[in-house]
């Protein structure tokens, strides 16, 4: 037994760590709908790292600073484009990165199960120890692919994360839930999806903007890794949310509850 504690713990001194980073519209771009209805408007639309992803690229990052992480690896699915998001994660901190091409028709169609399944094989190409995602992104909010990607590993997962520490051996991670924080401990190997509280991202500087275009970025596509793009889902229509109605006064309480009575919302 004490023969495994110390293969696990010099194991543990050099964490390599597998970030996800999606490339996406900018969270200040107001989003507009194409005529057809088949999705929005990303022609001269300017794109930006998922700020979920740039959180977790941070977190990864600061393990390396503390000694826990040997190795930080960036991985983006997606056009040519995205390279220049891995480049943004290589100036933060990353050492090296990889692009995984996914362009025209396949990349219109790339859901969360056709990531879960790339991250999945980079990982165990990589031999990585952790798995490091943002918990959802903010242009289809899904919420799935830090999910998938442990049920496909077959790894214990922590999710929305706000903290996350190593603690002998494994890995001590405090959860934001519907009620309150929860802290779990998951041993590695393992995915974590990190939350908004869980840090606050560096801004990449003009030297390290620099440096970070030394950095080795390999390129790869899904078919190189095994993996098939076939969408499972058909997106049949996209609209704009329906316009607010404008709101009335009234002069007292009973004016109030005849409107919501006449509207039908309470019993009269």
């Amino acid at each position: 037994m004490t023969g495994n504690c110390n293969k696990f713990n010099t194991k543990m001194s050099g964490l390599r760590v597998l970030v996800g980073c999606k490339r996406v519209i900018d969270y200040a771009v107001k989003i507009r709908v194409k005529p057809d209805k088949s999705g929005v408007v990303t022609d001269g639309v300017k794109h930006s790292m998922n700020p979920f992803d740039e959180i977790a690229i941070e977190e990864a990052v600061r393990m390396k600073e503390k000694k826990i992480a040997s190795e930080v690896i960036a991985l983006s699915c997606g056009p040519t484009q995205c390279q220049e998001t891995l480049r943004t994660a290589l100036a933060m901190g990353a050492d090296r990165a990889i692009h995984v091409k996914v362009e025209g028709k396949d990349y219109e169609g790339l859901q969360p199960l056709h990531v879960s399944k790339i991250l999945s094989k980079v990982a165990q190409d990589e031999k990585a120890d952790i798995v490091l995602v943002g918990k959802q992104a903010i242009d289809d909010d899904s919420n799935q692919t830090g999910q998938m990607t442990a049920a496909l590993l077959d790894w214990p997962q922590a999710t929305f994360a706000s903290k996350i520490e190593k603690n002998n051996g494994n890995l001590t991670v405090v959860r934001e839930i519907d009620g309150g924080l929860e802290t779990i401990k998951v041993n590695i190997p393992a995915v974590l999806t990190t939350d908004l509280r869980l840090n606050e991202p560096r801004y990449a500087t003009l030297p390290n903007i620099m440096k970070a275009k030394k950095k080795p970025l390999a390129t790869k596509t899904a078919s190189d890794l095994g993996v098939d793009l076939t969408p499972r889902q058909e997106v049949l229509s996209v609209e704009d949310p329906p316009v607010r109605q404008a709101g009335q006064k009234v002069e007292s309480v009973e004016e109030l509850v005849k409107k919501l009575q006449d509207a039908g919302l309470v019993p009269s």
